[in-house]
């Protein structure tokens, strides 16, 4: 088998040491009987002239693509643009790095043709889904495929390799931070109930709750919020409760309450605290500085590609991955 790859084949690898074309092929691949003498032979005279085998032809040979499919959510919030674009530079590196290309998938609603058919046609080696949730029919589709997969996020199928940040600890130490500066009559806005993400946040605001020995509630809890018209609603009646702080589940819907409470003239801090269990880019310049949580997006994506790439090598790996978080504190809880 030639592989063109610049001006050197494999036949002229074979040819210049005296042994076969199967070897060679061999020797790269790490696969098949082949005396080590041999092997480091083939090893040495490739790196002297400086041959790269190539990805399609190796790929053939091991009856690997070298593509790996990222599933997108075609019905993604704009908010949630920088987690995917953060994801997938990080999903980028790792795959590079292992030879590996990445293929976009969009799933929308219902719509898994493409997911279907890079998975049923052999397109890919491996499957990373980038979002999980509660009724997750693409997590489902892939859980009837022998084909390796791992979710970006957190999943109730215990055999599903699982790779998240610990949205759990996160936001029950941001609550606690709220709670140890006095704070009592909270509100929690958050967003859609179907995203496992959403429930592992305000699972961790519970356990804050519970530890400090307060009801399930310290206030009233806003699920599915996705306009600036319903958070004016939810803040004309927060203000009205005398509501001390507000947690805001991710950076949209914090950003979209602060911008409601400057045009109803409520200044953060100092009558209305406000806190955000998620940061990113559209908070970073926000005056006062928001206490938030931080997570790093990219590495979220190098760790999931990284143990998909490892599934595919035949690896054992853990079932559930969790990274850290940084809890950053500013001006706008400040007592």
């Amino acid at each position: 088998m030639n592989e063109p790859m610049g001006k050197m084949t494999i036949s002229d690898v074979a040819e210049a040491l005296g042994i076969s074309k199967t070897t060679v092929s061999r020797a790269i691949s790490g696969k098949g009987r082949i005396g080590k003498e041999t092997r480091q032979k083939v090893q040495n005279y490739i790196t002297e002239h400086h041959y790269t085998p190539n990805v399609i032809a190796r790929g053939l040979a091991q009856s690997k693509t070298y593509n790996i499919a990222l599933v997108l959510p075609g019905d993604y919030y704009l908010s949630e643009l920088p987690f995917f674009q953060n994801c997938m530079l990080g999903i980028s590196r790792a795959a590079g790095e292992a030879d590996y290309d990445v293929l976009i998938s969009m799933v929308t609603g219902e719509d898994l043709s493409q997911l279907q058919r890079v998975v049923e046609y052999r397109k890919v080696d491996g499957v990373i889904l980038s979002r999980t949730l509660v009724e997750d029919q693409p997590l489902q589709f892939l859980m009837q495929h022998h084909l390796p997969y791992v979710a970006i996020g957190s999943t109730r199928e215990k055999n599903v390799v699982q790779v998240d940040h610990d949205h759990v600890n996160a936001c029950r130490a941001l609550t606690e931070h709220v709670l140890m500066q006095g704070f009592r009559r909270i509100a929690l806005l958050g967003g859609n109930c179907n995203h496992i993400v959403t429930q592992q946040r305000y699972k961790g605001y519970q356990e804050a709750l519970r530890q400090a020995g307060m009801k399930k509630e310290a206030g009233p809890v806003y699920f599915d919020i996705e306009d600036e018209v319903t958070v004016e609603k939810i803040a004309d009646e927060l203000i009205h409760r005398g509501t001390e702080c507000i947690l805001c589940m991710d950076d949209y819907i914090c950003l979209r309450t602060l911008s409601v409470l400057t045009r109803k003239g409520v200044r953060v801090p100092k009558d209305l605290k406000v806190a955000s269990f998620y940061n990113s880019q559209l908070l970073k310049n926000q005056t006062p500085g928001i206490t938030a949580l931080n997570f790093n997006t990219t590495e979220l994506g190098e760790a999931a590609c990284r143990m998909l790439i490892r599934m595919m090598n035949g690896e054992e790996v853990p079932k559930h991955t969790l990274q850290d978080y940084e809890l950053v504190v500013k001006e706008s809880t400040r007592v």
